[in-house]
């Protein structure tokens, strides 16, 4: 009997585990926690081991780098797989599907860099980490949505997901345009060889993966050498995949869908908690409240918690009041400006920027790290809170 207890117990452990891997929430939560763990890490005595296995050189590059640059580089192929998938036939397919999400995204990009920037266009200012603040972590934020269950509408996730997504794309730009290095020429020709491979493949019918990741290898080998960052190569491969099926063969799935399917675990439970385990990790060592309100850290923390939800929820409004746009069916006001807050989560993407942003200067990547946490975490409580408070369980929920 005991036996079966045990067995059934064991089960239970089991049904609970795959259930919460399966879920929306799982990615954020993890998320979370190594973040928590990297910042216990990194001020424990551990730190040195820490900091050196980080700086530890791999076949060239560092530990730090090879998680980046490389790792980095399959994160951003998902993010172009999803793209391009929702722009052709998801959530932002047409017009109208666009227009919300699309004009929010677009406040919560222009509007914390002014943050930003009126913070640090002083003396002691650092005016090149503008971009820090612009972009949304679209796991931790649908996480934190998740954890509120039936209380927020599916519309008002459908338009957090969308805009999270516009908000990459925006991420993808910033990133090819602003923070680009010196350029070598031959090898930037060779990744622009390496496109011209792949698009040829794409427009000849190449329908097997491997040829694409072989190709997808050489190309993210170029753009590291070029100058231009390496993790781009992941977008220029995503957008050459095929999404459309033969026309003899429609029972076939596309290779976009079946690749974007292989990569969303590893990406979710490996790839971004590494980099968050690797990145996160700021030592508190003679940080002061005063230090908080040096120009990176406030700008990148203000950018976040008031420019963000400034930028979607008035871009959003002004959409929806000039009949641009329609409010999410069955949500209202209030909603969406709780949506809004937790937009100001900006934990991976804007820890990437800041890392582009102050390459040789890592005092400013650990006064970006302390903004976007102040700034993430504030986000994600007062957005939390709003949406729990204000919102009740959907008729949907009630009828299950």
């Amino acid at each position: 009997m005991k036996n079966g207890n045990f067995a059934g117990r064991l089960w239970a452990v089991y049904g609970a585990m795959r259930a919460f891997v399966q879920s929306q929430a799982a990615g954020g939560i993890i998320l979370m926690a190594v973040a928590a763990l990297a910042l216990l890490v990194a001020n424990s005595p551990a730190a040195p081991l820490y900091f050196g296995t980080l700086s530890r050189d791999v076949a060239g590059l560092s530990v730090l780098h090879w998680i980046n640059d490389a790792l980095m580089a399959i994160f951003f192929l998902l993010v172009g797989l999803e793209i391009k998938r929702e722009l052709l036939l998801g959530q932002l397919s047409t017009w109208s599907q666009r227009a919300l999400p699309g004009f929010a995204a677009l406040g919560g990009m222009v509007v914390p860099a002014i943050v930003y920037l009126s913070v640090n266009l002083g003396t002691n200012g650092s005016p090149t980490g503008w971009a820090i603040p612009a972009a949304t972590d679209i796991a931790f934020a649908l996480g934190v949505l998740s954890l509120l269950g039936p209380r927020v509408p599916i519309s008002l996730k459908i338009f957090l997901t969308a805009l999270a997504i516009i908000d990459d794309l925006g991420a993808v730009l910033i990133i090819a345009a602003f923070y680009t290095a010196d350029v070598n020429l031959v090898a930037l020709a060779g990744a622009a060889l390496g496109t011209a491979v792949l698009v040829g493949m794409n427009r000849g019918g190449v329908r097997r993966l491997l040829p694409y990741a072989v190709v997808g290898t050489v190309l993210w080998f170029c753009f590291l050498k070029s100058g231009v960052h390496a993790t781009l190569a992941g977008v220029v491969l995503a957008l050459t995949v095929p999404l459309k099926l033969p026309a003899a063969n429609t029972s076939d799935v596309a290779p976009l869908l079946r690749l974007e399917h292989a990569l969303v675990p590893w990406v979710t439970f490996l790839i971004i908690p590494l980099f968050g385990f690797a990145n996160a990790g700021v030592s508190f060592a003679g940080v002061s409240l005063e230090s908080l309100r040096d120009p990176v850290p406030m700008g990148v923390a203000l950018g976040l918690f008031v420019g963000k939800q400034v930028g979607v929820f008035g871009f959003a409004t002004i959409a929806i009041r000039l009949r641009l746009a329609v409010m999410p069916a069955g949500a209202n006001g209030v909603q969406l400006y709780g949506i809004a807050l937790l937009c100001g989560i900006g934990f991976t993407m804007s820890l990437f920027i800041g890392l582009l942003a102050f390459a040789n200067a890592p005092a400013l990547q650990d006064a970006t790290k302390l903004g976007v946490l102040l700034g993430s975490v504030t986000s994600a409580v007062c957005g939390a809170l709003l949406l729990r408070w204000r919102s009740a369980p959907t008729a949907e929920s009630r009828r299950g």
